[in-house]
């Protein structure tokens, strides 16, 4: 009797964890596809905008230079599958100015490129078991992986940075891991 209901909790813990990886899967695909089709699209510059995803609910952050990119940027993301709610939390500049220096001129190519590689370094992260990936924002910029978040210690920190490196496509990882 004892076995028994041991083989059940064990059953019963492999179900809940599988369907834990499966929500962390599934929104590091949507934080994916949200970044392809602003990388694909003419009006939003994806550099500007970071796409983090928790349960299906997609949280827009950044700045961009006007009102229409920001309503495109919430329009695209609403129309991915799979995303049950945008959290809009993006910036317009107000200034006459940027202040950043002019964006080189890039193929939809390049910028699909880095929205793969974005991708795989956040599926990467979140399938580590000793990065907590969803602490971690990944942004990709000609091939540079730009990891953002918070860490609990130096083991981790050292880790997430390795799983970038190793990920296809990467060029050179610059981490800012707290």
């Amino acid at each position: 009797m004892r076995d028994q209901r041991s083989i059940q909790l064990v059953v019963l813990a492999m179900f809940v964890s599988l369907a834990v990886s499966c929500v962390q899967s599934a929104d590091a695909g949507i934080t994916g596809l949200v970044k392809t089709k602003l990388a694909a699209d003419g009006q939003v510059k994806a550099s500007e905008i970071n796409v983090d995803t928790m349960n299906g609910v997609v949280t827009l952050t950044g700045n961009v230079d006007g009102q229409a990119a920001r309503d495109r940027a919430v329009q695209l993301a609403k129309e991915t599958s799979g995303v049950r709610e945008v959290k809009d939390m993006i910036s317009v500049r107000t200034g006459a100015e940027s202040g950043e220096a002019p964006d080189p001129n890039r193929t939809v190519g390049e910028r699909i490129d880095d929205a793969g590689i974005t991708m795989r370094v956040k599926a990467r992260l979140l399938d580590d078991p000793v990065v907590k990936g969803l602490q971690i924002d990944v942004d990709t910029r000609n091939g540079v992986v730009f990891l953002t978040g918070s860490v609990s210690s130096d083991a981790e920190r050292t880790q997430a940075i390795q799983v970038a490196r190793a990920t296809e496509g990467v060029l050179n990882v610059e981490a800012n891991l707290r």
